[in-house]
């Protein structure tokens, strides 16, 4: 079981502010890992996990941002029924509180994506 930095940030809700973040962490060769992301009143909230945690603090501080930094704990478990609900009944069982989980890419280098968005059809057809 190994440790990773997290960062977490506020960003306002408005369209195309994911975009041009994760643009300009790509710019750097920034790879996301991870990423959850939210919104809370007029503010986005986003999480995210990178392959060069600095480089990307970096990144989102230029921008005026107020990042954040945790370390997290980083398993990896197999892509099977009932493997997320053995460990995280173990921590349960240990007296350990779960604060948020995050899924993200795994060795292959492929991930789903889920984006919660108002409109499906439409959202579906612009990501195309």
């Amino acid at each position: 079981m190994a440790k990773a930095k997290e960062l977490k940030f506020r960003v306002p809700d408005a369209p195309g502010t994911l975009g041009e973040i994760t643009t300009a962490l790509a710019a750097k060769k920034v790879n996301l890992r991870a990423i959850n992301a939210w919104v809370e009143g007029t503010e986005g909230v986003v999480r995210l996990v990178a392959d060069k945690p600095a480089a990307a603090k970096q990144v989102l501080a230029k921008r005026g941002l107020q990042v954040e930094e945790k370390e997290v704990l980083e398993l990896e478990l197999s892509d099977k029924p009932g493997a997320l609900a053995a460990v995280t009944t173990k921590l349960g069982q240990a007296g350990i509180n779960i604060g948020h989980v995050m899924i993200g890419t795994a060795p292959a280098r492929k991930c789903t994506v889920f984006v919660g968005v108002p409109d499906i059809k439409a959202a579906a057809k612009a990501a195309k």
